[in-house]
């Protein structure tokens, strides 16, 4: 391949100098994509994207485009993120054929940087999932062993960028939905702090919980695309409020200054927190890999401690009540009567309604709806969703206490290595188990990236590093430092 492990400096770089054509470039993505067995993508935007390619190779050399920071480069998105005039479906056959008439901000920042859309990646069906099983399309296969899930439920994101079918990608993260498929697939994924991005154009699954975020490759590329998406956007009243309608810098801060910095010496003195908790009952190829990355932290100068944050236990089960009761409520939007889904013929409402929904939505969807419904119904409201609302308060504020003493956690990504396709998706709890340390960080609101720190029989390993909350460029200063380490 000509253009085979581009990054995204590369990518830019190589595009405005005119060593690379953007749209050969284009060209040989989608051959790797139609050549592939992994089913990572629902919707390609062939046509567009390479019409858009053109328009780069010919306008490159004027000012206005050699300032835009993802010029010519490739991006997967994942189907929950509405993109104008391409179909989003969310992995369910209830929105099959659905083509919103709007852009989500995400998408209208990567447009205006030049970012060119591949297409709309495969997931779990309204990102409820753990291996992007559960999806209307068929599952996506591990680039890494064929036979074994991604992970999810931005399974599909993940894949495309582990086989080189996309530079950058956008992933969805409510309960690890990012860092699941980095882990699984040996890449970098960040779940943002809670309010940071704009969720205008997320189709919602649980508004408390979700954030949009960035996966790539490498870490540096991880920071650009946070940089672009992390813009001021009014129509989102859950998002914080950026000065100026600044994007706010994180490559540079970050990662740029190592040019010629000593990495030793920027990591030396910080203080980094290892809950036992996170570690406890994990895979031991899982805590040698986590143990080994934290040591090199220790040996480039770090301060590491073990710690306990015994409010763990409880994380898993809050997640899952708060997570099902507002599914519950954002589902019921979708009847097929104002888009999406319509069969047979129209009888009364509450049937057609029914039925619609019934024939449209998967079973692990069916599940949480029906599980939600009931924590929210009358009589069970005080004894399960407001108690897991108080133990999401306990949470927030153990992790709090923690990252007042340390600068950032590290812990495991998942508790195991890439799982065999079918091998969980008959047991629900086995996959809910499998969220134990990613949706804690979700609860909490704050920011979490997965690096690869290892390999186990050739599938990847992932180190989690979460941070205080907005203090993403602490979280991306380490993950950089491990990276070049």
């Amino acid at each position: 391949m000509k253009y085979a492990n581009l990054t995204v400096i590369d990518t830019v770089e190589g595009v405005k100098s005119g060593n690379i054509s953007c749209e050969e470039l284009v060209w040989e993505i989608y051959d790797r994509i139609e050549r592939s067995e992994l089913n990572a993508f629902i919707t390609l935007n062939k046509e567009n994207a390479l019409a858009k390619a053109r328009e780069v190779d010919k306008r490159k050399a004027d000012e206005e485009y050699r300032r835009k920071k993802l010029l010519g480069v490739p991006i997967a998105i994942k189907d929950s993120i509405s993109t104008r005039g391409i179909q989003t479906t969310c992995a369910s056959k209830i929105l099959d054929g659905y083509i919103p008439p709007y852009d989500a901000t995400v998408i209208e920042a990567l447009k205006r940087e030049g970012a060119i859309i591949i297409g709309k990646t495969n997931m779990d069906e309204f990102c409820m999932g753990t291996s992007t099983e559960t999806s209307y399309y068929g599952p996506t296969r591990n680039p890494h062993d064929l036979s074994r899930v991604p992970g999810g439920s931005s399974g599909g994101s993940a894949a495309a960028l582990s086989a080189g079918e996309a530079v950058l990608a956008l992933g969805s993260d409510t309960g690890g939905s990012i860092r699941c498929p980095a882990s699984f697939c040996g890449v970098v994924g960040l779940k943002p702090t809670y309010g940071l991005i704009s969720r205008y154009g997320l189709i919602a699954y649980a508004n408390s919980l979700e954030q949009i975020g960035p996966m790539a490759s490498n870490v540096a590329d991880t920071a650009l695309l946070l940089e672009v998406i992390s813009t001021k956007d009014e129509r989102d009243s859950t998002q914080i409020k950026i000065k100026n309608n600044a994007t706010t810098n994180y490559l540079a801060p970050s990662i740029s200054r190592y040019e010629d910095a000593s990495i030793d010496k920027e990591i030396k003195g910080m203080r980094i927190g290892v809950p036992k908790e996170f570690i406890e009952g994990v895979s031991p190829a899982v805590e040698q890999s986590v143990w080994n990355a934290v040591h090199k932290f220790g040996d480039s100068g770090a301060n590491i401690e073990e710690i306990s944050m015994r409010g763990m236990k409880y994380a898993l089960a809050s997640y899952y009540i708060i997570a099902m009761s507002e599914a519950s409520s954002n589902l019921a939007r979708f009847d097929g009567l104002r888009y999406g889904l319509r069969t047979g013929k129209d009888e009364d409402w509450h049937t057609t309604f029914s039925r619609i929904r019934g024939e449209g939505f998967g079973e692990e969807v069916k599940r949480r709806i029906i599980l939600g419904t009931y924590a929210l119904s009358a009589g069970y409201y005080g004894k399960y969703y407001l108690k897991a609302l108080k133990v999401r308060t306990l949470i927030k504020n153990e992790f709090e206490d923690a990252l007042k003493k340390h600068d950032i956690l590290a812990m495991p990504t998942m508790p195991f290595v890439a799982f065999k396709l079918g091998e969980r998706i008959k047991d629900p709890l086995s996959l809910y188990l499998a969220d134990v340390n990613t949706v804690p960080i979700n609860l909490a609101g704050v920011p979490s990236i997965s690096i690869p720190c290892g390999f186990s029989n050739g599938l990847p390993i992932g180190l989690q590093l979460v941070g205080r909350h907005f203090e993403e460029d602490a979280i991306l200063k380490a993950a950089f430092v491990f990276e070049q380490v």
